[in-house]
């Protein structure tokens, strides 16, 4: 479930206390969990507006409420504060807000679109690039298309040779092959011309 650091919890324990209203609270979400587009979330919760079916968690300062949809989603989430030189940043990271965490059981695409969305994406995010799955072939080929910065780029080939097929083909022995259908001749957006 979500870690808050003893950093977060002390910057939201001031937080709270600066409100002017007895008994506010803190509320975690997910927008559109388990979709590439999921926002985590927090935010204040005044008396009244935690929902009957929300995970309460008790901090020393204050107290959490937890959206009862999001909870599968905000498995290994973290909320962090760190300080920096304009006063710091809350922050929360939840590996698992665009997919479900999965198993083995889990069908092949799942596990594909786990591990581009949430390991191989985030990566590419940096030249401002994408891969997403399209399908998934006979003989378990899964074939991919790259956008962004990636679309045009002339470093594909390193890209999807040394990163996202050898991370694929690493941590889902089930695939035989991954394929790039992506028309690399537009090259508009490429990070690498």
């Amino acid at each position: 479930m979500v870690s808050i650091t003893e950093s977060a919890q002390k910057y939201l324990t001031e937080l709270l206390k600066k409100q002017d209203c007895e008994g506010v609270a803190v509320r975690i979400f997910i927008l559109d969990a388990g979709t590439p587009k999921a926002e985590t979330c927090i935010s204040f919760c005044r008396p009244g507006e935690e929902k009957e079916d929300d995970e309460v968690k008790q901090y020393e300062g204050f107290r959490t409420f937890i959206e009862r949809h999001s909870i599968p989603f905000l498995e290994e989430a973290v909320v962090d504060f760190a300080e920096d030189s304009m006063g710091g940043q809350l922050t929360i990271k939840a590996p698992n807000s665009r997919l479900p965490k999965i198993s083995g059981d889990s069908p092949l695409e799942d596990r594909i679109n786990y591990i581009l969305y949430n390991e191989i994406n985030p990566g590419l995010a940096a030249h401002g690039g994408q891969v997403s799955l399209e399908e998934i072939c006979e003989e378990n080929v899964a074939v991919l298309r790259f956008g962004g910065g990636c679309q045009g780029c002339g470093m594909v080939d390193v890209t999807l040779k040394d990163g996202v097929e050898k991370t694929l083909l690493s941590q889902i022995p089930q695939l035989t092959a991954v394929r790039d259908v992506t028309d690399h001749s537009i090259t508009e957006n490429a990070y690498y011309k």
